[in-house]
């Protein structure tokens, strides 16, 4: 039960039955009454976390992005800067690297700013399951689940991202790909990447395909430089590939510009799909296949679900959110070798190698003559 079900029990509105709780002396006393007899009937106890935030004495909201390059994080921090504007609540951002503790470094701030609660733009479960409960806010977790930490005062909002990654391997392999390639982040730090990559084998594993987690794997940031340095690498090590599963649209930017330096048509040559849905990908030529999730949408609902708690002491709920797979120019049926119909043969190889060699060697000249 929460404040909102004592509320509707009683009849009086939400702020007379949190004055009650807190034995605020501005309530007549058939009211408080009336509140303190449906709380004794009900067995309601008020969340700690609620106490801890009355004695707080701060009213700003703590939001903790990690990333400064990511455009999808971006447009979430702007969707909850706009659905504050206008309350008491201001906000507090952080950026922090990709690699660093969001909880320990939420855990700082809190203490010195007395922040209400906090929103986390992406996560490691593990730091969560260590350190969260220190905090002694309310907080929600958005692009990763956390239902499996049980923690009483953290929700989450998120896609199945492992299902999602499943799919956009499926609608790759529905185009006659067999040899698929994968740029993605670190798979330790970012629980999204190893639940996408999860996603890739399981369908892999499926249609009874093989693909090396040493080779077919590249490890990288989340940005277009990070998308182009992997696909290089990935030619570089002679990777037999007729199709990329880029595990961010910002990713996927990157690809397109290593495959076309490399002398390769997207998607003549090489299929490409991305993730996220970001709204730069209708622009690109050839416009980008994606997987897309509704950022906005998602960090609205998580604002939400952190207001609740703050003002009501909800408990942390948990919601998936649908994604979509956006098939667009960027995808389509595995390309024929010129010379024979098999992927990747020795002259398409040899090709390949040539010209990202002669771009190694052009990028190294640059440097030394700067």
């Amino acid at each position: 039960m929460t404040i909102k079900d004592l509320a509707a029990k009683t009849g009086y509105a939400v702020g007379t039955v949190s004055r009650v709780l807190n034995n605020h002396p501005n309530v007549s006393e058939k009211a408080r009454t009336a509140i303190l007899a449906a709380v004794e009937e009900s067995g309601f106890q008020l969340n700690a976390n609620a106490r801890q935030l009355k004695q707080a004495h701060g009213t700003s909201i703590l939001v903790i992005l990690k990333g400064s390059g990511n455009i999808l994080f971006a447009q979430m921090l702007e969707s909850i800067q706009t659905a504050l504007q206008g309350t008491r609540y201001p906000l507090h951002v952080e950026y922090i690297h990709g690699a660093d503790n969001e909880v320990r470094r939420a855990k700082t701030l809190i203490r010195e700013k007395k922040c209400l609660g906090v929103i986390f733009l992406g996560g490691n479960l593990d730091n969560f399951r260590e350190e969260f409960q220190e905090l002694g806010v309310p907080g929600v977790l958005i692009t990763n689940s956390a239902e499996e930490l049980q923690l009483p005062n953290l929700s989450s909002v998120y896609i199945d991202d492992q299902k999602a990654a499943s799919c956009a391997a499926e609608a790759l392999i529905s185009l006659g790909h067999k040899k698929i390639a994968v740029i993605g982040g670190h798979k330790v730090y970012s629980d999204a990447c190893r639940k996408r990559w999860e996603g890739v084998l399981e369908t892999l594993g499926k249609h009874g395909l093989s693909i090396d987690p040493e080779q077919d794997y590249s490890t990288v940031y989340f940005s277009p430089d990070g998308g182009y340095t992997g696909t290089t690498e990935l030619l570089q090590r002679g990777r037999e590939f007729t199709a990329l599963f880029a595990m961010s649209d910002l990713m996927a930017i990157g690809a397109f510009r290593a495959l076309k330096d490399a002398g390769l048509e997207v998607p003549g040559d090489v299929s490409v799909i991305g993730f996220d849905g970001l709204p730069v990908g209708e622009y690109l030529v050839p416009r980008l296949s994606t997987v897309d999730q509704p950022a906005p949408a998602m960090a609205r609902r998580g604002l939400e679900l952190l207001l609740d708690a703050i003002e009501n002491g909800a408990d942390a709920k948990h919601e998936a959110v649908p994604f979509t797979i956006v098939h667009r120019e960027s995808t389509g049926p595995a390309r024929q070798c010129r010379e024979t119909s098999c992927s990747w043969c020795s002259c398409c190889l040899s090709m390949v190698r040539e010209v990202v060699m002669r771009r190694s060697i052009g990028q190294n000249r640059n440097i030394s003559s700067k």
